[in-house]
């Protein structure tokens, strides 16, 4: 499933928010982490409810980021980093609630029924008008994927891709990224789900598919039996997007959530676990103008 979006270095909201430093603590009762700084405590009445962290992502949840569509098993990218900033904010796993959120409501303005959203959410300073983004998690460069016998499966530049017919998937940035990037002369075709691009791209509707380039990985492993990794290219500049967690705007709990990102990646975790479910992503060519 492609989450594919623009990359920036951090939100808005998350500066703003950390402007006094959060420790996450363990559990312990509301108002202990004390008044000088944000409540980090599993009581926090930053939290959607208190004493539980309610974590969302889309359905279906798809591989490498989640496993078995089950994001609660704690497999896949995501499953595992959520539980891991769980952890240090001083949830056990069964203290963890995950909500369905559907990709394209979750940056919509209004209110929320979780504490953070793990889905691929690219940040951008559109989508931090209405949202907290945390700092960044994984940063990942879109990849175009099209079958082992299309004319345009041997392509090694951008350009030789401009008369490709390119689907992505609604509300993501991959729509920007192939105008910006590959300049096709004629429209992306945009579907609702990856099951609908796959089906596209078996039917012959469609050319390529542009997505992240670990979900490319796992279409071209587990959805396609004649599959082809055209290669990868960034944003302008050769920039990646970076993906967050997104939380409600003004939530109380961006700061402690940033916390525990940052202590993940002082003690070596997240590089862990890009490692142990996103070492796939190597050795694609990559595509220049």
């Amino acid at each position: 499933m492609s989450r594919t979006r623009i990359s920036l270095a951090a939100s808005i909201a998350a500066v703003v928010l950390t402007a006094v430093a959060c420790a996450p603590q363990p559990e312990g009762p509301a108002g202990a982490a004390g008044s000088a700084g944000p409540d980090c405590t599993t009581n926090s009445p930053g939290l959607h409810k208190s004493g539980q962290l309610t974590v969302a992502t889309d359905s279906p949840a798809y591989a490498p980021w989640f496993d078995s569509n089950t994001p609660a098993n704690g497999k896949g990218f995501e499953s595992a980093v959520a539980y891991a900033v769980a952890g240090k904010l001083g949830f056990g796993q069964d203290r963890v609630k995950w909500v369905v959120e559907p990709f394209a409501h979750s940056y919509a303005p209004g209110a929320k029924n979780f504490d953070f959203d793990i889905n691929q959410i690219s940040i951008t300073p559109q989508r931090a008008q209405a949202v907290d983004f945390s700092t960044s998690y994984y940063k990942a460069d879109q990849a175009v994927l099209t079958l082992d016998n299309s004319a345009f499966a041997k392509a090694t530049s951008l350009g030789a891709l401009k008369d490709a017919k390119i689907g992505v998937q609604v509300a993501t940035t991959s729509y920007q990224a192939v105008l910006d990037q590959l300049k096709p002369t004629r429209q992306p075709s945009v579907f609702n789900t990856t099951n609908d691009e796959v089906n596209a791209l078996k039917n012959g509707q469609i050319d390529a598919i542009v997505t992240d380039l670990p979900t490319v990985f796992y279409l071209a492993a587990s959805e396609l039996d004649n599959a082809k990794i055209v290669g990868q290219f960034g944003y302008a500049g050769g920039t990646p997007e970076e993906f967050g967690l997104l939380l409600p705007k003004g939530s109380g709990y961006t700061s402690c959530v940033n916390e525990a990102l940052n202590a993940l990646k002082a003690d070596g975790t997240i590089a862990k676990l890009t490692t142990q479910w996103l070492s796939a992503s190597a050795n694609v060519p990559e595509l220049k103008p």
